[in-house]
């Protein structure tokens, strides 16, 4: 590769000017914010309830490349007691929303399992959707070992 001396000294002054800035990239995480509004929207602004909804995920994870959970809703699957959906969110992630499953009456039960990514040890939400319109949320902190989210 040639250089001229213009493109060799505008290369040279962009170098100098970003060592002197002290720019450092830092990993973008979702803000428990972030997290609160999908919430929010996802239960249609009323604040969700606890208990009918178990989230199960490891306590310590040793690679956050690979994360078990399971989540399992106790409903009847028919008329109002029937579940929606579930979400699926970490906060520490660069985009908390991990995943949506939809059930059906022909699910026959309200019963998920997956894997996912968690970047660092955070919070992991778990937020059913009846068919009445209420919701309820479990949560469990899963300590991360080696980040899956490039950490």
């Amino acid at each position: 590769m040639n250089l001229n001396r213009r493109q060799a000294l505008a290369l040279s002054a962009g170098a100098v000017a970003f060592a002197t800035t002290g720019f450092t990239a830092l990993p973008a995480n979702a803000a428990a914010e972030e997290t609160a509004k999908r919430i929010t929207e996802f239960a249609g602004g009323k604040e969700p309830g606890t208990g009918k909804i178990t989230l199960t995920a490891p306590e310590i994870a040793e690679n956050g490349n690979t994360v078990p959970i399971s989540v399992k809703v106790e409903s009847a699957m028919s008329g109002d007691d029937m579940v929606e959906s579930v979400l699926i969110l970490a906060d520490g992630n660069p985009n908390p929303d991990v995943a949506t499953f939809n059930f059906t009456a022909m699910s026959g039960v309200a019963e998920a399992t997956t894997r996912m990514r968690l970047a660092k040890t955070q919070t992991v939400y778990a937020v059913a959707k009846m068919a009445d319109g209420s919701t309820f949320v479990d949560k469990k902190e899963v300590k991360v070992t080696i980040g899956g989210c490039g950490g």
